[in-house]
C-alpha cells in the first residue's frame, strides 16, 4: 500500500507562509495515496512559476519545462506510455497566458491527462503583476490604475471548446479539493480543474476569507453535471456566488483512442526497426 512517507521529498519548501499552493499539495498528496497509486506509476509535469514548483516538494517522476509548454510535454508523455498517471501543475499566467494556445489545442484533443491550475489571478513568482484572469479593476503593483481588459474565463472556454471534465475547486478545502483530483485522475481524458488558490503576498483582494464567504458547493445545490446549458451558465458566475464542484463531466473518446497506429499500446511498447525507418526515409 502507497504511504504519505512514499511521496516524501527532502527538498525545502519555498512558498510564502500562509500559501495556497500548501492546501493543493496536501490535497494531491491525499489523492495519490487515497488511490494507492505508486510515486514510479505517476509523472507530474510544470512549467514556470510557483504553482510549477509542486512536482520537486513530492518525491516521483517530474519535468519541469518552458513556461506555457507544460500541456504539450504532458500530451507527448501520454503517448509515449499509457499507463504513466500523468498530472500537470500550472499557474494561472502559465496556463492560460504565455500556454493559451497549447490550452486550447489540448482541451481540443482531449488526452488522459489531470490539469490543475492554481489559479491565484496574479503572476506570484514576478511579484504580483496582473494575469489573465485578474479582474477587471484590479490594483496590482504594475496596474496602478487598474487592470483594463476582461477577465479569461477558462472554464467557459473549455466547455465552448468541447472538454469533458471540467471543475473549480478551491485550496482552502484540501478534503473536497482531493476528492475532485481524484475524481479527475479517474476520467477517462482531459479532466481540467481550475483552483482558488489564494495569493497572501501580492493579492490583498481574492483572499481565503473572500473565498470562503463566496463559494458554495454543487453538490450541495443538486446540480447535475451532465447539464452542459447549466454548466455554462455556472462557469461565468462569479462575485458574490461562486460555485466549487464538478460543472460539468461527459464520456467521450480521449486523444490515443482517434489515433489508429496507437490502439495496440503505448510507443515504448514498440520494437524499434531502423530497417523500416531507412526504408521510410529513402521514400521522400
Amino acid at each position: 500500500m502507497v504511504s504519505l512517507k512514499d511521496y516524501q521529498s527532502d527538498i525545502d519548501i519555498k512558498w510564502c507562509p500562509g500559501c495556497g499552493n500548501f492546501g493543493i499539495l496536501a490535497a494531491m498528496k491525499d489523492a495519490l495515496v487515497s488511490m494507492n497509486i505508486a510515486p514510479e506509476k505517476l509523472l507530474i509535469i510544470s512549467g514556470i512559476g510557483q504553482a510549477a514548483n509542486t512536482p520537486h516538494y513530492l518525491k516521483c517522476n517530474m519535468f519541469h519545462t518552458l513556461h506555457g509548454r507544460a500541456l504539450s510535454i504532458a500530451t507527448g508523455a501520454k503517448i509515449a506510455n499509457h499507463d504513466l498517471t500523468v498530472v500537470m501543475n500550472c499557474g494561472d499566467g502559465d496556463c492560460y497566458g504565455e500556454g493559451g494556445n497549447h490550452f486550447i489545442s489540448t482541451v481540443r484533443r482531449n488526452p488522459d491527462l489531470t490539469l490543475l491550475v492554481h489559479n491565484n489571478k496574479v503572476y506570484g513568482l514576478t511579484k504580483g503583476q496582473a494575469s489573465p484572469t485578474s479582474d477587471l479593476g484590479m490594483v496590482t503593483k504594475m496596474q496602478h490604475h487598474g487592470v483594463i481588459s476582461e477577465s479569461f474565463s477558462p472554464l467557459t472556454v473549455a466547455l465552448a471548446l468541447g472538454a469533458g471534465f471540467v471543475a473549480r475547486g478551491f485550496s482552502g478545502d484540501e478534503k473536497h479539493l482531493s476528492q475532485l483530483i481524484q475524481e479527475g485522475m479517474k476520467y477517462k481524458g482531459l479532466s481540467l480543474i481550475d483552483i482558488m488558490q489564494p495569493c497572501v503576498s501580492f493579492n490583498t483582494v481574492n483572499t481565503f476569507a473572500w473565498y470562503k464567504s463566496r463559494a458554495y458547493y454543487l453538490e450541495e445545490a443538486n446540480h447535475d453535471p451532465g447539464n452542459f446549458e447549466k454548466a455554462l451558465e455556472l462557469s461565468r458566475q462569479w462575485g458574490d456566488q461562486i460555485p466549487v464542484g464538478i460543472l460539468y463531466k461527459k464520456e467521450k473518446p480521449h486523444f490515443t483512442d482517434r489515433i489508429h497506429s496507437l490502439k495496440a499500446g503505448s510507443l515504448i511498447s514498440r520494437t524499434y526497426n531502423s530497417a523500416k525507418l531507412d526504408q521510410f526515409l529513402a521514400r521522400i
